[in-house]
């Protein structure tokens, strides 16, 4: 697939990403702990996934400059 993205956007797409994933598997295993699996799992999943990528997403904006400004100060450089 040719690159369609402009560069300057890469961190935001990166967010979008991560925190999609993230919170896609996270709230599903959550979800599956709490209401077992029923006939409705994948509308309950659907909804608490969408709900907790729009937090997750706006915590990977804030909070990864952060680790990066403390991985900067852990790890050795040559």
């Amino acid at each position: 697939m040719k690159p369609f993205i402009p560069a300057r956007f890469e961190f935001v797409v990166f967010g979008a990403l991560v925190s999609g994933l993230m919170s896609f598997l996270v709230s599903g295993v959550a979800m599956l702990r709490a209401v077992g699996m029923r006939s409705d799992f994948h509308m309950v999943w659907f909804e608490a996934w969408l709900a907790s990528w729009g937090v997750a997403f706006l915590a990977i904006l804030f909070v990864v400059p952060v680790v990066r400004r403390l991985l900067a100060g852990l790890v050795m450089r040559n």
